[in-house]
């Protein structure tokens, strides 16, 4: 773990190592991945059947075999424990309400000129979902990726999960049925990117691909976009943590370490003005581990990417922020919302000591899918407008084409797109 101040002569060198440290794995998978995506091209089900059988080690008996059943669906939905169930509910519910109170209203509107503008919005026809299967199950991510695509109208969710040794987490499938997932296939990797992306006889394609998967996995979203479009290239997680000295130790701890669990490359960040803090903390840090059931994934995390930064003031620890860009920020200080205007760069923002990121995570509403390595300086996380597009229109009649039409027809002359200005030109009468 790095423990360095901003008082430091050598702090700006230590942060700038910081936000260039690579946690994505270097291994170079995309050769790999192309020669899978033009295997299922060529061989459809077939190359499914024998890359299923090559990686989740268990032989489907025939392209049937892949598609989970509506029996099985519900035959999983009825073995969950009822307080399994009651908190699925209780996430869906919450999640659906946020991205719901997202839909955006259609534009119309009547300028000077006479002409009439407007802009519609509309659902995509389809969407795969990816869920990971290898190491562990997260029907979380089944809800949060699903219910927002069903909250913009989208009229088919596929879902590809892949079963390692043939098993399928029965609360993967809860979750999807309370998602309005349409259709669930045993499929995993980059194959199921492929399957989803170009079709199969078992799938036919869809329009975007959301989830998150392993390198193979990010790896085959990136070649297939622009075919379909995708969410993002997630990376591990991170976690920025704004505490100040009226903080108990234990919880800023604790809150550290619930991102260091996901993966030895997630990374936490503490920024504190109170040193006394920061030396709880990192102690507290180094307790929790001796007994985390994941303490060797999140020891490693903290010990090569983990960081506490001793600031002089609050309003430091937001410019750092804002550099840092980080995927989840805690702010637990006595008036978060002051701090957070001043944040511009932050995925989610959590406001206050009782507001931990792994309530984000299940239960607050939105969405857990976030941008990874400094991205949220560009970019959002998920929500329906990742499965809505726009349609802009124009009408006009010959009042408001005479109004605005000599411009066009000098801009397309100058551009020497004659065409253009002629199209324009003949309806003036000018041609």
């Amino acid at each position: 773990m790095k423990r360095i101040s901003t008082t430091d002569p050598g702090f700006e060198a230590a942060f700038a190592a910081l936000l260039d440290e690579a946690r994505e794995t270097t291994a170079r998978v995309d050769a790999a991945v192309a020669g899978i995506i033009a295997d299922v091209r060529a061989r459809g089900d077939a190359a499914l059947l024998d890359l299923t059988a090559r990686f989740d080690r268990w032989t489907p008996a025939g392209a049937a075999a892949l598609r989970v059943t509506p029996a099985e669906i519900e035959a999983a939905d009825a073995s969950i424990r009822p307080e399994l169930r009651s908190a699925l509910n209780l996430a869906a519910e919450r999640i659906e309400a946020f991205h719901r109170a997202q839909l955006p209203r259609d534009l119309e509107y009547a300028d000077a000129a006479g002409l009439t503008l407007g802009m519609r919005w509309g659902a995509l026809d389809a969407v795969g979902i990816y869920v990971p299967g290898g190491k562990a199950a997260y029907p979380s991510s089944v809800l949060m990726n699903a219910i927002p695509a069903r909250a913009a109208g989208v009229a088919r969710i596929a879902m590809c999960v892949p079963t390692p040794d043939g098993v399928l987490n029965p609360l993967v499938l809860a979750a999807a049925k309370r998602a309005g997932v349409t259709e669930i296939l045993r499929i995993g990797g980059a194959q199921a990117v492929a399957a989803m992306a170009w079709g199969t006889p078992s799938l036919a394609p869809v329009d975007r691909i959301v989830g998150p998967g392993n390198a193979y996995v990010a790896e085959a979203k990136r070649q297939v976009f622009g075919r379909v479009g995708i969410d993002s290239i997630a990376g591990p997680s991170e976690v920025v943590v704004i505490a100040d000295a009226q903080n108990d130790p234990r919880h800023v701890a604790v809150d550290l370490l619930a991102q260091a669990e996901h993966d030895e490359s997630a990374q936490s960040i503490l920024l504190t003005p109170d040193a006394a803090l920061a030396d709880a903390v990192a102690a507290a840090v180094e307790a929790e581990l001796r007994h985390l059931p994941r303490a060797a994934i999140a020891g490693e995390s903290w010990s090569r990417h983990g960081a506490i930064i001793l600031v002089r003031d609050l309003d430091e620890a937001a410019a750092l922020t804002n550099r840092l860009a980080p995927e989840h920020l805690q702010l637990m200080v006595e008036n978060p919302r002051a701090l957070l205007a001043q944040v511009r760069h932050a995925g989610a923002a959590f406001l206050g000591r009782f507001c931990p990121e792994a309530v984000g995570d299940y239960v607050a509403g939105p969405n857990h899918v976030l941008p990874t390595g400094r991205t949220a300086r560009f970019a959002s996380g998920l929500s329906v407008f990742d499965f809505l597009k726009r349609t802009t229109w124009v009408e006009s009649d010959a009042a408001a084409l005479a109004a605005v039409g000599p411009a066009a027809v000098a801009l397309g002359e100058a551009e020497g797109l004659t065409a253009h200005a002629r199209s324009v030109a003949l309806r003036l009468g000018q041609a």
